[in-house]
C-alpha cells in the first residue's frame, strides 16, 4: 500500500497514516458487513480533476462468503466505470445501489464508503455483499449490520476509526470472539452466544440484556480503586480502549468502541475474548524462564564454588606443576561460569558473546602476565562475535581461553607483549583469529598432533561440539603465533 499511494496518487504522509489506521481496523467492518471490502484511493490529478482509482487494500469477510476470488490490489479504474465512487468521492457521503450488481452468476450488492480525514475525503471503500447466502437475518445478524452501518458513517464523518485504541492490534478480539451491543447508557442491547459464555464462565448466570455492563463487569473483577474504574469505563463503552477481567479463574479480553454517527453517541461495540488459556501459557513461559535463569545462577555460583576451591587447593600445593595445573583448571572453569552468568540474565538461551570474550581474555591475561622483570601484556579485541547460541557460547569460551592461555604461556610469559583477538562475521559463519608477538612455535610444530592438554581440549571442543576447524601456525613475519578457529553459528543476527 506505501508504494501505491506514493507513486500513484497525490495523498500525503499524514494521509498514508490515517489508511494505515483504518486497514488495521477495517477486518471489523468486513465480518459485521457480512461483506468485502476494496480501498480506492483517487490517482494523480490531471486536468479536470481525478482521472480514476487504485485499488491500494483488499479485504475479505470471515462472517461471509467472498465476492472475490481474485486479488485486486494494484487493478485500476476509470473515471466514470464505477459511477458510485465519483459520487461518494465527490458528495462525501455513502452511496448505495438499487440493484445488485450479477458478477459470475453472483448477485452483490454494492455501497461505497467515503474515508474522511479531516475536511478532505481521501479514498472510497467499495463494500460487496454476496447475495447467494442470503438468509432471513437473525437477530446477531440484525446487531452485526447496524452496527457495521454505524461504523461506515463513522468513517464517511471522519470519525472512525480511533488512533489511541491500537495499541496492540495484533491481539484485538474480533467478531467472532463475542459482540455485546450497548445503548447510549452503556446497558446491553445485545449480547452474542460467545460473549454470553464469556460471562458464564466469569460468574454471571443470569440475561445481559438490559444490564449496565460496567457496573456488571466491575462487580465480577476482585479489583478496586483506579483499576475498578478504568475497567468499568471500557465496559461501559465510554473510551475506545482495551481491558482485562479476571474472575472465577477466567480471564476476558474487553475491547470497547464508542459509537457516535453524526457526533451523537447512540451507544458502543464491546468485543469480548475469552483468552484464560492464553494468559495461562503465557504464565507457564514466564515462570518457565524464570526458573531456567535461576538453574543458569545456580550453576554459574556452583562452579565459582569449585574454582574458589581449587584455588585454595592450588595453595596448599608445593610443586610448582601441580600449582599450574590447577590454575587452569581454575580459569577453566571460569570461563563456562561465564557463560552461565550471562545466561542466568537473559530471557532465552543466546548471549551476547562480545561481552563474554572480553571478560575471558581480561581473566585470562590478569592471571597469566607479569613475566619476569614485570613484562607485561597489552591485549585488545576487535570485531564482533555478536548473539551465539548456549550451546556453542559454552564450548567456544573454553576453546577461547585455552587459545588465550597457550599463546600467554609459551608465546609472552617470558617477555611480555601484545595479544589480540579479531572476530569476524558474515551470515552464520564465524571466524575468530588469536595472535602474538611472542616467541613463535617451536620447530615442526604441528597444531594437529601436538599433544599439551590445552591443546587437546581445542581440538576435541572445536571438532566435537563446534563442527569447526582449527590451525595454529607461525605469524606471517616470523614473530608470534596465529591461531585460527572458524565455525558455523547459525543465522543469528550480530546484535
Amino acid at each position: 500500500m506505501n508504494d501505491l499511494i506514493r507513486t500513484r496518487t497525490d495523498l500525503d504522509e499524514t494521509d498514508l497514516d490515517w489508511l494505515h489506521l483504518l486497514i488495521a481496523d477495517w477486518q471489523l467492518l468486513a465480518d459485521l458487513s457480512f461483506a468485502d471490502l476494496v480501498l480506492w484511493a483517487p490517482v494523480k490529478t490531471g486536468e479536470g480533476g481525478a482521472a480514476g482509482y487504485v485499488a491500494v487494500a483488499q479485504m475479505r469477510p470471515n462472517t461471509g462468503p467472498t465476492c472475490y476470488a481474485a486479488d485486486l490490489v494494484g487493478s485500476t479504474l476509470k473515471r466514470g466505470e464505477r459511477p458510485m465512487l465519483d459520487l461518494a468521492l465527490d458528495s462525501g457521503r455513502i452511496r448505495r445501489e438499487g440493484d445488485p450488481e450479477w458478477r459470475e452468476d453472483v448477485p452483490v450488492r454494492v455501497e461505497a464508503i467515503p474515508v474522511r480525514r479531516g475536511d478532505r475525503v481521501i479514498a472510497v471503500i467499495s463494500r460487496n455483499t454476496n447475495l447467494l447466502a442470503a438468509r432471513t437475518p437473525s437477530r446477531l445478524e440484525l446487531t452485526y449490520l447496524q452496527t457495521a452501518a454505524d461504523l461506515a458513517r463513522m468513517i464517511a464523518e471522519g470519525i472512525f476509526p480511533y488512533p489511541e485504541s491500537r495499541d496492540q492490534q495484533d491481539n484485538s478480539p474480533r467478531v467472532g470472539d463475542g459482540v455485546i451491543r450497548l445503548d447510549a447508557e452503556g446497558a446491553v442491547v445485545y449480547a452474542s452466544p460467545n460473549a454470553l459464555s464469556a460471562y458464564h464462565r466469569l460468574g454471571y448466570a443470569n440475561d445481559m440484556v438490559g444490564e449496565h455492563l460496567g457496573d456488571l463487569t466491575a462487580a465480577l473483577a476482585p479489583v478496586k480503586g483506579a483499576m475498578e474504574e478504568a475497567l468499568q469505563v471500557v465496559a461501559s463503552g465510554r473510551k475506545p480502549r482495551e481491558a482485562e477481567v479476571e474472575g472465577n479463574g477466567t480471564v476476558v479480553q474487553l475491547r470497547a468502541i464508542p459509537l457516535r454517527p453524526q457526533g451523537q453517541r447512540t451507544g458502543a461495540l464491546v468485543l469480548v475474548h475469552d483468552v484464560t488459556e492464553l494468559r495461562r501459557r503465557e504464565r507457564e513461559l514466564v515462570s518457565k524462564d524464570a526458573t531456567i535463569r535461576e538453574i543458569h545462577h545456580r550453576v554459574k555460583n556452583n562452579l565459582q564454588t569449585v574454582a574458589a576451591l581449587l584455588r585454595l587447593q592450588a595453595r596448599r600445593i608445593d610443586g610448582e606443576a601441580g600449582r599450574a595445573a590447577l590454575e587452569e583448571a581454575v580459569r577453566r572453569v571460569g570461563s563456562i561460569a561465564l557463560v552461565h552468568e550471562t545466561l542466568s540474565q537473559t530471557l532465552d538461551e543466546r548471549v551476547d558473546f562480545d561481552d563474554i570474550a572480553d571478560r575471558v581474555l581480561a581473566m585470562v591475561v590478569d592471571v597469566g602476565s607479569g613475566g619476569p622483570g614485570g613484562a607485561t601484556v597489552r591485549s585488545r579485541r576487535t570485531g564482533e562475535f555478536g548473539i551465539l547460541p548456549a550451546q556453542v557460547a559454552t564450548p567456544l569460551s573454553m576453546v577461547l581461553t585455552e587459545v588465550l592461555q597457550n599463546s600467554l604461556e609459551h608465546g609472552l610469559a617470558d617477555r611480555g607483549g601484545s595479544l589480540e583477538v579479531r572476530a569476524h562475521r558474515w551470515g552464520p559463519r564465524l571466524r575468530v583469529v588469536v595472535t602474538d608477538d611472542g616467541n613463535g612455535l617451536p620447530p615442526g610444530f604441528d597444531a594437529a598432533t601436538a599433544g599439551n592438554l590445552g591443546l587437546q581440549i581445542v581440538r576435541t571442543l572445536v571438532q566435537g561440539d563446534l563442527n569447526g576447524t582449527f590451525d595454529l601456525r607461525p605469524a606471517p613475519d616470523g614473530h608470534g603465533a596465529v591461531a585460527v578457529l572458524e565455525l558455523d553459528v547459525g543465522d543469528l543476527p550480530t546484535q
